[in-house]
């Protein structure tokens, strides 16, 4: 223990960037737990899609999303998620919607804005359409 605290204050400046990648890990992994946006695997992205008609919605620029998407996908252009219009999207309110980004990290701000708007049942894909490509399902372009 003297050992680590002697290496600690002979090199704060890396003492605090660890103490710091520390706290940000800790904050990352207690926010998911707490947070009212859950996270859904492929396979349960599929099930939610074919047992409860969820909504996809990718967040995508368009040219990604033309590029290749997940089948039925409706896309959200990037000036409606700024300015949190979610008027095209008022009918489903109460069905699971699933958003979907690149890869899983900007689509979570997107979904805490519609749960805040009022959609009830709000999902984000994690790992996002990289995840999606990677299991081998299909894209619709």
């Amino acid at each position: 223990m003297d050992q680590l605290i002697e290496f600690a204050s002979n090199n704060i400046i890396l003492a605090g960037i660890w103490l710091a990648l520390v706290i940000m890990l800790i904050y990352s992994y207690v926010s998911g737990l707490i947070s009212s946006v859950k996270e859904v695997s492929v396979h349960e992205m599929t099930l939610l899609i074919n047992r409860e008609d969820a909504v996809v919605l990718d967040t995508r620029p368009a040219n990604d999303f033309k590029a290749g998407h997940i089948t039925g996908a409706r896309q959200i252009k990037p000036e409606e998620v700024r300015e949190k219009n979610f008027s095209k999207l008022e009918k489903y309110k109460d069905t699971p919607i699933i958003v979907v980004c690149a890869m899983g990290n900007s689509a979570r701000g997107v979904a805490a804005a519609m749960t805040k708007d009022g959609f009830s049942k709000v999902n984000v894909l994690k790992g996002g359409m990289n995840a999606w490509s990677q299991a081998g399902l299909p894209v619709a372009k």
